[in-house]
């Protein structure tokens, strides 16, 4: 009896010790299960995943009816569709991705397809179950803080093409400097260091954030670029807490180039005779946009004989701007209309006596013409006496930061000092 009760405790003993090795293995195995896969924020591991592009001339209701999604079906989703991304609004070659369910027996079926607005912003229709739904997202984006110099050999863009520069920092720095640096001017040898966010989709370069300094030698000079809150409002400032920011722009457009300058005698290319020529000629393809120096009020609009469709500006300090040869005027754009700088008043054109499209651009100042550029530049207003030490803090570390002396710990405060998000992931680079 004794023997008996021994094996029968045996058992049990075993018996245990399996099911707990049983359980265990069966924990261990759940707990390496692998992470599912979430694309676009769906759970995609058991999805046939397809992704194609729109073709020219092809609408959502072409795509989905490939997917057997029928037109009411597609109607329903139009009407519930309009205030999140109306179906009329997607566009030929931008990519979207399908899910499907595979179904030997019943046919293959359209759970959902993205389609993806722009590099970042993606919008989600959904067919799950029989019901419509449309979610909008965006994709990861990593910021990766840059560092980088360049010098020019030709034009800031030459320089920053050919050293693999963002093409949108260009447009960036000429926002910054445009009323402080002649960008028609800049001289071979003449150099910058900026830094800015660069944005990241995995590896992959989508644009830019904020330029958080700059350093533009010009001649000789170093110009910096500064950013500070005053007055709720992050602008840019020079080393001594003058304004980047002046009465005029430097120019009254972009991307284009001076083909004739302020002169009191030049040979006229039409009529081949000397005679003055009191203001800026800016070479430019037609239609380039033609923007307000400063503030003021339009004066005149009209046909202005030789300089054909012209537009005059009075603005303060009795000066008054003049642009010629245009080929349209922007909308809304009267006699009596006020316009702030930067305003868009029109577009190069070649009307009047002309030999090809560009922008004559005059300034008047107490009735006289002055060259637009020798105008003496009056600074907005500078930064106030009790941030200047805020200022100061910040200026110092945006210039070690542009010397390459700058520590993480160094940016991190000066991203607080400024009241911003700092960076998901902070990477210097030089």
């Amino acid at each position: 009896m004794k023997h008996f009760l021994y094996y029968i405790l045996l058992i049990a003993i075993f018996v245990s010790s399996s099911c707990r090795k049983n359980s265990s293995a069966s924990d261990s195995t759940e707990g390496n299960e692998a992470e599912p896969t979430i694309i676009y924020g769906i759970v995609a591991d058991n999805y046939l995943i397809q992704s194609s592009k729109v073709e020219q001339g092809e609408t959502m209701g072409k795509i989905l009816a490939k997917y057997g999604i029928s037109a009411a079906t597609v109607d329903k989703l139009d009407k519930a569709a309009k205030e999140i991304f109306p179906l009329r609004h997607i566009r030929a070659d931008r990519p979207y991705t399908t899910f499907i369910v595979e179904d030997s027996i019943n046919g293959d079926k359209l759970d959902y397809l993205v389609y993806e607005k722009d590099v970042i912003e993606y919008v989600v229709f959904g067919f799950k179950n029989d019901s419509l739904t449309i979610t909008k997202g965006e994709k990861d984006v990593t910021i990766r803080r840059q560092v980088r110099s360049a010098t020019i050999e030709s034009s800031l863009w030459g320089a920053i093409m050919r050293d693999s520069l963002p093409y949108a920092l260009a447009a960036e720095m000429e926002d910054i400097y445009q009323w402080t640096v002649d960008f028609f001017g800049i001289q071979k040898g003449d150099h910058f260091t900026v830094i800015y966010d660069e944005k990241l989709i995995d590896t992959t370069h989508v644009g830019i954030g904020r330029v958080w300094g700059a350093k533009f030698n010009h001649a000789g000079k170093d110009i910096y670029a500064i950013p500070f809150k005053q007055d709720d409002k992050i602008q840019y400032w020079e080393y001594n807490g003058a304004s980047l920011r002046k009465q005029l722009l430097k120019a009254p457009l972009k991307f284009s180039r001076i083909s004739s300058r302020f002169s009191r005698a030049r040979l006229h290319p039409v009529h081949r005779v000397y005679r003055p020529h009191l203001g800026v000629d800016y070479a430019a393809p037609k239609g380039t946009p033609v923007r307000a120096v400063a503030d003021g009020v339009v004066t005149f609009k009209g046909w202005g004989g030789g300089g054909g469709n012209t537009l005059k500006i009075k603005h303060a300090g009795n000066l008054m701007t003049g642009y010629l040869h245009l080929s349209g005027f922007a909308k809304g754009i009267k006699q009596g209309s006020r316009v702030k700088q930067g305003d868009l008043i029109g577009y190069v054109g070649s009307t009047g006596t002309s030999t090809g499209p560009h922008l004559d651009y005059r300034i008047w100042k107490n009735g006289v013409n002055i060259d637009p550029l020798k105008v003496p530049q009056e600074p907005a207003e500078p930064i106030k006496k009790q941030n200047i030490a805020a200022f100061e803090q910040v200026r110092d570390r945006i210039i070690a930061e542009l010397e390459g002396k700058a520590t993480p710990d160094m940016i991190i405060t000066q991203l607080d000092s400024l009241n911003l998000p700092q960076p998901d992931t902070l990477v210097v680079t030089k």
